[in-house]
């Protein structure tokens, strides 16, 4: 690949979230990202130990995600299941903040939150990305969470989980880069499709897109295979 297109596969986490994703498709997922060395592949915890042993060897990271789509169920559950991804082989986390409690201003509860997931993934040499979801949240909201996601430890801030209202737009990434300034990842997920739309991500600020497109989005940018 040329450096640019390498630049702008390594924003990349290639996504199967899908709940009628087979291990055919997974493994597909798995062989695109070691074909264009995509940051990661981000699949539900039930596909953890596949994705690790497809990728093992490779420079693709293992990304689940952690109270997905709602972000609603207890604590302890988001934990579970972040420490059963972290044990199968899982480097990054993606984990969705309880809208509904930041809403009621449960604020501090939400912090506990993310302060637990984080410790569980430093623990094991992970990261945290938190999900904001922030087609469900105002703008005042967007910043609170992305202060206290960055107060938790969390080293991302992320838009979307791509199945609510909405998915990712510029202004929110602008928002949260803001928000959380130059010390922590912003990833825009949700409805990216083309070149383009990455392009304009990254301009608002993003350092990380997650998309199932991920190979139209390389191949629009010249590149049919590595070498």
């Amino acid at each position: 690949m040329t450096p640019n297109a390498q630049r702008i596969a390594a924003l990349i986490d290639h996504t199967i979230l899908r709940a009628d994703a087979s291990a055919e498709d997974v493994r597909r997922v798995c062989a695109e990202a070691r074909k264009y060395s995509f940051a990661s592949v981000c699949v539900n915890g039930y596909w953890v130990p596949l994705v690790a042993s497809e990728l093992d060897g490779s420079v693709v990271k293992v990304c689940s995600v952690a109270g997905f789509p709602l972000g609603a169920m207890a604590t302890q559950a988001k934990l579970a299941e972040t420490e059963i991804a972290l044990r199968a082989g899982a480097h990054e986390i993606d984990m969705v903040i309880n809208v509904g409690a930041l809403k009621s201003g449960e604020r501090d509860s939400v912090q506990r939150e993310v302060v637990s997931i984080a410790a569980a993934c430093h623990e094991a040499g992970a990261i945290l990305k938190m999900i904001l979801e922030t087609a469900l949240l105002s703008d005042e909201l967007k910043r609170i969470a992305c202060r206290l996601s960055k107060d938790a430890g969390a080293e991302f801030v992320k838009t979307s989980t791509g199945f609510s209202t909405a998915g990712a737009k510029e202004a929110d990434v602008a928002l949260m880069r803001e928000a959380v300034g130059s010390e922590l990842g912003v990833k825009a997920s949700g409805g990216i499709r083309t070149l383009d739309d990455l392009q304009k991500m990254v301009a608002a600020g993003a350092t990380r897109i997650g998309a199932s497109a991920s190979v139209t989005i390389i191949q629009s940018a010249g590149i049919q295979s590595v070498g």
